[in-house]
């Protein structure tokens, strides 16, 4: 039997479970915000998808970010409700001292990522009919704070840099 064999096609939804089971991490971890606000130096990196039907952005930012936009919830951020019902979080961010208020469907994210424990997930938005995650440059994903002016471009990096390695033994 060769090992060049294509595997059998699941009859079980596995990569939809996985999917689902890292959303839920993200979504956990907004209910604790929302809960209990962010604990020492936590703080969130939350890509969505603008475009993405019942993501709510002002006109000004949609006109900036028209497919997609990283938001950081550190310092300035007001009222983060979750709302499982409805599929979706919101949260007030002040862009250059003004506020925003964003709705952000859970199957809009794309990334959450916790920079002070190198912690990160990226998945698929749900519910479009165009792929996400394509080889063109993503300017408009480069990460801002409110209050920031805008960064340089962003860089991929594997989420492999963000994984804790194991003790060496001395």
């Amino acid at each position: 039997m060769s090992d060049d064999a294509a595997p059998p096609e699941s009859l079980l939804p596995y990569e939809a479970w996985a999917e689902e089971a890292l959303r839920e991490v993200a979504i956990r971890a907004l209910e604790h915000a929302a809960a209990h606000g962010l604990p020492g130096e936590h703080h969130y990196y939350l890509t969505f998808r603008t475009d993405h039907p019942g993501s709510g952005v002002p006109g000004h930012l949609k006109a900036r970010y028209p497919q997609e936009i990283t938001i950081v919830l550190q310092h300035q951020f007001e009222d983060l409700r979750v709302d499982r019902a409805a599929a979706r979080f919101e949260v007030t961010l002040f862009f250059g001292g003004v506020p925003a208020r964003l709705v952000v469907p859970f199957g809009a994210l794309t990334m959450f990522h916790d920079p002070h424990v190198r912690f990160g997930l990226r998945f698929p938005a749900q519910g479009l009919d165009r792929p996400v995650f394509d080889d063109a440059p993503a300017e408009d994903a480069a990460p801002q704070a409110a209050g920031e002016a805008p960064a340089a471009p962003a860089q991929v990096v594997s989420l492999d840099a963000f994984r804790r390695k194991p003790a060496k033994d001395a």
